[in-house]
């Protein structure tokens, strides 16, 4: 049986999103809001809600229990600096916190992810299961010889 662990995360976020694209809403503010400071302009990707929504819940998955904080900053960038020329270096900032809790809120009323008192948020069995039998449909799917051994 193969696990999240045995596909290349991109095949394994598509193929997550083609699923989460019918479960998940997305809210009426999503297309005009940036998903961090350090953007100019709202995502332009068609699918984009359902994207993200597949990374969170693989994020939740490898690294939970995890909480938004730590969450935005993964999903951050550099802003540039302050100054007409851009001398300044750039400066570290994080990505939207709504953003990533509006998704968590819909995942857990999917029973994907659940919230852990003081710990933040881990993938339920449920999740997992959804991850591990969309991994093992990506890996037949993939025509990657090296990957033969996990099939």
């Amino acid at each position: 049986m193969a696990t999240m662990y045995d596909v290349p995360a991109d095949a394994l976020i598509e193929a997550l999103a083609e699923d989460l694209e019918e479960r998940l809403d997305e809210p009426d503010w999503a297309q005009f809001a940036k998903t961090g400071v350090d953007r100019e302009l709202p995502p332009e990707q068609e699918d984009f809600w359902a994207t993200r929504a597949a990374s969170l819940l693989r994020k939740v998955a490898d690294r939970g229990p995890v909480g938004v904080e730590r969450l935005a900053t993964e999903y951050g960038g550099g802003k540039p600096g302050s100054n007409r020329y851009r001398v300044a270096p750039d400066k570290r900032s994080d990505g939207s916190r709504n953003l990533i809790r509006t998704i968590l809120q819909q995942l857990e009323e999917e029973d994907l992810v659940e919230t852990a008192e003081g710990e933040g948020r881990r993938v339920t069995p449920e999740g997992q299961s959804l991850l591990d039998d969309t991994a093992g449909t990506v890996l037949e799917d993939l025509d990657r010889p090296e990957l033969e051994r996990y099939a």
